[in-house]
């Protein structure tokens, strides 16, 4: 059995609508505290850095050949050498 740990796992993520932020205190541009940020990734506590970062891993584990259990979304199974490979 291995395992592995994605460093930065939610800062890869891409979002599928436009995501807000508010300017962060001590960060205001001055003249300018009206103003939002847009973000272009995703970031650690935002609802939805989890669904961004799982659409980029799922395309990853599709693309090398691995199926999507269609009873449990999180678990992919692929026959390698006749031998079956569960993530």
């Amino acid at each position: 059995m291995y395992q592995m740990d994605v460093k930065s796992t939610f800062l890869n993520g891409n979002f599928e609508e436009e995501v807000y932020v508010e300017q962060h205190p001590g960060f205001v541009v001055v003249g300018q505290e009206e103003k939002v940020y847009r973000l272009k990734k995703a970031l650690y506590g935002l609802k939805q850095a989890p669904r961004a970062w799982n659409s980029i891993i799922d395309a990853y584990f599709i693309r090398e050949g691995f199926m999507k259990c269609p009873y449990e979304q999180s678990l992919y199974v692929k026959v390698n050498f006749g031998k079956d490979m569960l993530l």
